[in-house]
């Protein structure tokens, strides 16, 4: 009775990490794909909050790899995995800094239509992957964590384009810069986040090993 309790909790949970990885692959590819074509057009319409959004997506994909690597591993390794995407969105988000302060330093008005554009597209693409992650969201650490990333984007995405109206409206960069300085903040207060969540984990891992030493 106990054995097929077990063997039946054992199918539930293999069943489980194949969805969550069909879901983590095909996010993977949605912002693998937005990060190229949303870095393109922010550099060649000297868009700060582009180039932030579009770095987040990279952020995002690097994210999603780590959380398919751990995906049939331990409690250990998904909270190294969940602190791993704490630091990268940490650095991320300190590079987003320096990138505002570079634009503010400038006079270049960047493309407000062309902001406009790829925020929609972007946005239309996070949505998909902020449903599909929607009911993983409680799973686990690493799953917790993919999805706050996701959350994060959706905010990044009507950012930019409330950027992209006023930039083409005031004719003026500092919409611009002052979103990529926002987006930045929300990088660095989620990555504190998924940090402080991945030490308790990690804390709790060795609590339950240390016995077995």
């Amino acid at each position: 009775m106990a054995s097929g309790c077990c063997e039946n909790k054992t199918d539930e949970l293999v069943e489980l990490r194949s969805r969550q990885g069909r879901v983590l692959w095909i996010v993977l590819v949605i912002n693998a794909v937005l990060f190229v074509v949303e870095f393109t057009v922010g550099w060649l319409s000297r868009s700060t909050a582009l180039l932030a959004d579009s770095l987040d997506m990279f952020g995002d994909a690097a994210v999603y790899g780590f959380s398919l690597w751990v995906l049939h591993r331990g409690i250990r390794a998904r909270a190294q995995a969940a602190l791993a995407k704490g630091v990268i969105q940490l650095a991320f988000g300190l590079l987003v800094l320096g990138q505002a302060a570079w634009q503010a330093l400038g006079d270049q008005v960047p493309n407000g239509e062309a902001m406009g554009v790829m925020g929609f597209i972007a946005l239309a693409g996070n949505t998909w992957a902020f449903y599909l992650l929607w009911t993983h969201r409680s799973d686990d650490i690493n799953m917790r964590s993919t999805w706050l990333c996701s959350r994060n984007d959706l905010i990044a995405n009507v950012s930019v384009l409330g950027a992209a109206a006023l930039v083409w409206t005031l004719d003026s960069r500092w919409p611009d810069v002052i979103v990529g300085v926002c987006i930045a903040a929300l990088f660095l207060r989620t990555a504190v986040d998924v940090i402080s969540d991945a030490r308790r984990e990690l804390q709790t891992a060795e609590q339950v090993l240390e016995p077995q030493a």
